[in-house]
């Protein structure tokens, strides 16, 4: 498990590489696709957060979910103030803030 820093970009240079990954499905308890996070630009960092918080964690819990809002670092301050401007941060809030966990799916690249 890395130790997030301040910055964001500090932190993704941390974390695992996602070549092969085409997106990942984040999944709610009744199998209900929540929604996905695809490899393309603007989404890749989130994708690379996810994707580790599924190695270390193995699913979006509480834990995992304030785990990843540190690693988001100042992109989570910006979400706190300006709702619906990080989309896969809220949902990280959310989660921490006692909302149901998730199961995340990586599908890799054809």
């Amino acid at each position: 498990m890395i130790q997030p820093t301040n910055a964001f970009k500090d932190n993704l240079a941390q974390l695992p590489a996602i070549d092969g990954i085409e997106r990942i499905d984040l999944v709610d308890g009744k199998g209900a696709l929540v929604a996905s996070i695809e490899n393309k630009p603007g989404k890749q960092g989130s994708l690379a957060v996810y994707h580790y918080l599924r190695q270390v964690f193995g699913a979006l819990d509480a834990k995992a979910a304030e785990h990843g809002l540190a690693v988001f670092a100042e992109h989570t301050a910006d979400a706190r103030n300006r709702p619906g401007a990080h989309p896969n941060v809220d949902r990280l809030l959310a989660i921490a803030a006692g909302g149901a966990a998730l199961r995340i799916e990586v599908v890799a690249a054809a």
